[in-house]
Protein backbone atom coordinates (compact mmCIF):
# COMPACT_ATOMS: atom_id res chain seq x y z
CA UNK A 1 0.00 0.00 0.00
CA UNK A 2 1.54 3.19 -1.29
CA UNK A 3 0.97 7.22 -0.05
CA UNK A 4 0.40 7.61 -3.92
CA UNK A 5 -2.83 5.16 -3.60
CA UNK A 6 -4.18 7.63 -0.37
CA UNK A 7 -3.58 11.06 -2.30
CA UNK A 8 -5.31 9.82 -5.29
CA UNK A 9 -8.25 8.94 -3.21
CA UNK A 10 -7.63 11.50 -1.28
CA UNK A 11 -7.91 13.85 -4.65
CA UNK A 12 -10.79 12.30 -5.21
CA UNK A 13 -12.70 13.36 -2.25
CA UNK A 14 -11.21 16.86 -2.87
CA UNK A 15 -13.44 16.89 -5.96
CA UNK A 16 -16.19 15.14 -4.50
CA UNK A 17 -16.46 18.21 -1.97
CA UNK A 18 -15.83 20.77 -4.64
CA UNK A 19 -18.52 19.59 -7.00
CA UNK A 20 -21.18 19.32 -3.78
CA UNK A 21 -19.95 22.23 -2.64
CA UNK A 22 -20.47 24.86 -5.61
CA UNK A 23 -22.53 22.80 -8.06
CA UNK A 24 -24.45 20.99 -5.74
CA UNK A 25 -27.60 19.94 -8.53
CA UNK A 26 -25.11 18.28 -10.43
CA UNK A 27 -23.97 16.99 -7.16
CA UNK A 28 -27.38 15.76 -6.18
CA UNK A 29 -28.43 14.15 -9.60
CA UNK A 30 -25.20 12.08 -9.32
CA UNK A 31 -26.90 10.77 -6.08
CA UNK A 32 -30.26 9.83 -7.22
CA UNK A 33 -28.43 7.98 -10.84
CA UNK A 34 -26.46 5.57 -8.04
CA UNK A 35 -29.88 5.20 -6.15
CA UNK A 36 -31.28 4.00 -9.74
CA UNK A 37 -28.08 1.44 -9.88
CA UNK A 38 -28.65 0.41 -6.40
CA UNK A 39 -32.40 -0.62 -7.29
CA UNK A 40 -31.82 -2.11 -10.65
CA UNK A 41 -29.64 -4.56 -9.39
CA UNK A 42 -32.16 -5.37 -6.19
CA UNK A 43 -34.46 -5.96 -9.32
CA UNK A 44 -32.62 -7.81 -10.69
CA UNK A 45 -30.95 -9.80 -7.99
CA UNK A 46 -34.67 -10.11 -5.96
CA UNK A 47 -36.71 -11.16 -9.67
CA UNK A 48 -34.01 -14.17 -9.92
CA UNK A 49 -34.37 -15.30 -6.45
CA UNK A 50 -38.01 -15.00 -6.93
CA UNK A 51 -38.32 -16.97 -9.98
CA UNK A 52 -36.32 -19.77 -7.90
CA UNK A 53 -37.93 -19.28 -4.77
CA UNK A 54 -40.88 -21.99 -5.11
CA UNK A 55 -38.23 -24.67 -6.57
CA UNK A 56 -34.89 -24.02 -5.80
CA UNK A 57 -34.51 -21.22 -3.26
CA UNK A 58 -30.87 -22.22 -2.80
CA UNK A 59 -30.01 -21.30 -5.86
CA UNK A 60 -32.28 -18.18 -6.28
CA UNK A 61 -30.12 -16.91 -3.30
CA UNK A 62 -26.82 -18.18 -4.35
CA UNK A 63 -27.68 -16.28 -8.20
CA UNK A 64 -29.58 -13.09 -6.49
CA UNK A 65 -26.52 -12.28 -4.99
CA UNK A 66 -23.88 -13.12 -7.70
CA UNK A 67 -26.54 -10.85 -10.03
CA UNK A 68 -26.72 -7.95 -7.57
CA UNK A 69 -22.81 -7.40 -7.71
CA UNK A 70 -23.95 -5.07 -10.77
CA UNK A 71 -24.72 -2.22 -8.81
CA UNK A 72 -21.04 -1.28 -8.00
CA UNK A 73 -20.14 -2.43 -11.55
CA UNK A 74 -22.30 0.19 -13.08
CA UNK A 75 -21.35 2.86 -10.31
CA UNK A 76 -17.83 2.39 -11.06
CA UNK A 77 -18.24 2.50 -14.69
CA UNK A 78 -20.84 4.89 -15.11
CA UNK A 79 -20.28 6.89 -12.26
CA UNK A 80 -22.62 8.04 -9.79
CA UNK A 81 -22.26 9.44 -6.33
CA UNK A 82 -23.25 6.56 -3.69
CA UNK A 83 -23.10 7.09 0.06
CA UNK A 84 -21.55 3.95 1.20
CA UNK A 85 -18.53 4.18 -1.21
CA UNK A 86 -17.83 7.85 -0.24
CA UNK A 87 -18.12 6.91 3.63
CA UNK A 88 -14.35 5.50 2.54
CA UNK A 89 -13.58 8.03 0.39
CA UNK A 90 -14.34 11.57 2.34
CA UNK A 91 -12.71 9.76 5.67
CA UNK A 92 -9.61 8.86 3.99
CA UNK A 93 -9.73 12.51 2.27
CA UNK A 94 -10.27 13.99 6.15
CA UNK A 95 -7.36 11.54 7.08
CA UNK A 96 -4.91 12.86 5.38
CA UNK A 97 -5.89 16.38 5.74
CA UNK A 98 -6.86 17.12 1.91
CA UNK A 99 -10.70 18.46 3.27
CA UNK A 100 -12.48 19.41 6.49
CA UNK A 101 -15.16 17.21 8.57
CA UNK A 102 -17.16 19.67 7.14
CA UNK A 103 -16.79 18.76 3.28
CA UNK A 104 -17.55 14.82 4.31
CA UNK A 105 -19.97 15.34 6.19
CA UNK A 106 -21.63 17.56 3.54
CA UNK A 107 -21.10 14.53 0.90
CA UNK A 108 -22.20 11.84 3.06
CA UNK A 109 -25.71 13.86 3.81
CA UNK A 110 -26.62 14.89 0.19
CA UNK A 111 -25.54 11.67 -1.36
CA UNK A 112 -27.83 10.06 1.18
CA UNK A 113 -30.84 12.20 0.27
CA UNK A 114 -29.72 11.49 -2.94
CA UNK A 115 -29.70 7.92 -2.72
CA UNK A 116 -32.86 7.85 -0.83
CA UNK A 117 -34.97 9.78 -4.08
CA UNK A 118 -33.41 7.57 -6.82
CA UNK A 119 -34.31 4.30 -4.72
CA UNK A 120 -37.89 5.51 -3.73
CA UNK A 121 -38.40 6.83 -7.55
CA UNK A 122 -37.67 3.80 -9.42
CA UNK A 123 -38.87 1.45 -6.77
CA UNK A 124 -41.94 3.24 -7.56
CA UNK A 125 -42.22 2.68 -10.63
CA UNK A 126 -41.74 -1.07 -10.67
CA UNK A 127 -44.43 -1.60 -8.11
CA UNK A 128 -46.40 0.89 -10.22
CA UNK A 129 -45.90 -1.54 -13.46
CA UNK A 130 -47.36 -4.63 -11.81
CA UNK A 131 -44.32 -6.64 -13.16
CA UNK A 132 -43.50 -9.92 -11.57
CA UNK A 133 -45.90 -8.59 -8.73
CA UNK A 134 -47.32 -12.09 -7.41
CA UNK A 135 -43.69 -14.18 -7.22
CA UNK A 136 -42.34 -10.80 -5.63
CA UNK A 137 -45.25 -10.57 -2.94
CA UNK A 138 -44.74 -14.28 -2.23
CA UNK A 139 -41.24 -13.83 -2.22
CA UNK A 140 -40.89 -10.80 -0.24
CA UNK A 141 -43.16 -11.94 2.35
CA UNK A 142 -40.74 -15.01 3.10
CA UNK A 143 -38.08 -12.62 4.46
CA UNK A 144 -39.38 -9.29 4.72
CA UNK A 145 -40.46 -9.00 8.87
CA UNK A 146 -37.13 -11.59 9.90
CA UNK A 147 -35.25 -8.55 8.18
CA UNK A 148 -36.80 -6.00 9.83
CA UNK A 149 -37.07 -7.99 13.54
CA UNK A 150 -33.42 -8.17 13.41
CA UNK A 151 -31.81 -6.42 16.82
CA UNK A 152 -29.99 -3.19 17.24
CA UNK A 153 -26.59 -5.08 17.56
CA UNK A 154 -27.06 -7.21 15.11
CA UNK A 155 -28.10 -4.89 12.58
CA UNK A 156 -25.19 -2.71 13.48
CA UNK A 157 -22.52 -5.45 12.86
CA UNK A 158 -24.32 -6.68 9.79
CA UNK A 159 -23.65 -2.88 8.29
CA UNK A 160 -20.00 -3.07 9.67
CA UNK A 161 -19.30 -5.74 7.65
CA UNK A 162 -21.46 -5.05 4.71
CA UNK A 163 -19.81 -1.45 4.19
CA UNK A 164 -16.43 -2.64 4.89
CA UNK A 165 -16.68 -5.60 1.66
CA UNK A 166 -18.82 -2.42 -0.35
CA UNK A 167 -15.34 -0.10 0.16
CA UNK A 168 -13.33 -3.28 -0.55
CA UNK A 169 -14.93 -4.06 -3.85
CA UNK A 170 -14.32 0.37 -4.64
CA UNK A 171 -10.95 0.26 -3.53
CA UNK A 172 -10.07 -2.95 -6.00
CA UNK A 173 -11.36 -0.76 -8.32
CA UNK A 174 -9.12 2.12 -7.89
CA UNK A 175 -6.34 -0.37 -7.65
CA UNK A 176 -6.65 -2.61 -10.66
CA UNK A 177 -5.72 -2.03 -14.33
CA UNK A 178 -7.31 -4.71 -15.68
CA UNK A 179 -11.62 -4.17 -16.26
CA UNK A 180 -11.86 -7.73 -16.70
CA UNK A 181 -9.74 -7.99 -13.37
CA UNK A 182 -11.76 -5.08 -11.57
CA UNK A 183 -15.22 -7.10 -12.43
CA UNK A 184 -14.11 -10.28 -11.56
CA UNK A 185 -12.79 -9.65 -7.79
CA UNK A 186 -15.74 -6.86 -6.97
CA UNK A 187 -18.18 -9.49 -8.27
CA UNK A 188 -16.98 -11.86 -5.79
CA UNK A 189 -16.56 -9.21 -2.90
CA UNK A 190 -20.19 -7.74 -3.22
CA UNK A 191 -21.62 -11.51 -3.91
CA UNK A 192 -20.02 -12.15 -0.29
CA UNK A 193 -21.22 -9.03 1.30
CA UNK A 194 -24.90 -10.41 -0.05
CA UNK A 195 -25.23 -14.30 0.59
CA UNK A 196 -23.98 -13.62 3.97
CA UNK A 197 -27.16 -11.64 4.95
CA UNK A 198 -25.19 -8.37 5.80
CA UNK A 199 -27.26 -4.76 5.51
CA UNK A 200 -26.46 -2.02 3.08
CA UNK A 201 -28.79 0.98 3.41
CA UNK A 202 -29.46 1.98 0.33
CA UNK A 203 -29.98 -1.10 -0.92
CA UNK A 204 -32.45 -1.47 1.96
CA UNK A 205 -34.35 2.01 0.72
CA UNK A 206 -34.70 0.20 -2.38
CA UNK A 207 -36.31 -3.27 -0.73
CA UNK A 208 -38.27 -1.49 2.13
CA UNK A 209 -39.54 0.91 -0.29
CA UNK A 210 -41.23 -1.74 -2.86
CA UNK A 211 -42.60 -3.62 0.22
CA UNK A 212 -44.13 -0.76 1.62
CA UNK A 213 -45.94 -0.30 -1.75
CA UNK A 214 -46.32 -3.73 -2.80
CA UNK A 215 -47.38 -5.61 0.28
CA UNK A 216 -49.58 -2.32 1.89
CA UNK A 217 -47.19 -0.72 4.48
CA UNK A 218 -44.53 -2.06 7.07
CA UNK A 219 -44.26 -0.88 10.46
CA UNK A 220 -42.57 2.34 10.79
CA UNK A 221 -40.51 2.10 13.37
CA UNK A 222 -39.06 -1.22 12.50
CA UNK A 223 -37.59 0.30 9.24
CA UNK A 224 -36.69 3.24 11.11
CA UNK A 225 -34.88 1.47 13.73
CA UNK A 226 -33.16 -0.13 10.85
CA UNK A 227 -32.38 2.22 8.53
CA UNK A 228 -30.63 4.40 11.58
CA UNK A 229 -28.76 1.06 12.94
CA UNK A 230 -27.73 -0.12 9.26
CA UNK A 231 -26.79 3.75 8.24
CA UNK A 232 -24.64 3.88 11.40
CA UNK A 233 -22.73 0.61 10.63
CA UNK A 234 -21.83 1.12 7.02
CA UNK A 235 -20.42 4.11 8.17
CA UNK A 236 -17.92 2.63 10.70
CA UNK A 237 -17.57 -0.21 8.12
CA UNK A 238 -16.02 2.05 5.69
CA UNK A 239 -14.36 5.57 7.08
CA UNK A 240 -13.32 3.34 9.68
CA UNK A 241 -12.69 -0.44 9.13
CA UNK A 242 -11.55 -0.18 6.09
CA UNK A 243 -10.29 3.55 5.60
CA UNK A 244 -8.37 4.12 8.66
CA UNK A 245 -6.03 1.06 8.42
CA UNK A 246 -5.55 1.67 5.02
CA UNK A 247 -4.58 5.25 5.76
CA UNK A 248 -2.21 4.18 8.87
CA UNK A 249 -0.25 1.27 6.34
CA UNK A 250 0.75 3.28 3.47
CA UNK A 251 4.24 3.59 2.72
CA UNK A 252 6.01 5.59 0.23
CA UNK A 253 8.41 2.76 -0.92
Amino acid sequence: MFTSDIETVSKAAVNKAEICNNKLGKFFIRSIMAGFYIVVATLLSNVTAAVLFPTFPQYGKLLGALLFSIAIVLIVFIGGELFTGNNMTMAIGVYNKACSVKDMLKVWLFSYIGNFVGAFILSGLFVLSGASRQIMVDYYNSFIMNKLSASPMELLVRGILCNFMVCLAVWTGTRMKSESGKLVVMFCVIMTFVVSGFEHCIANMGTFSIAALMLGGLDPVLVLKSMVFVTIGNIIGGAVLLALPLTLMSDEK
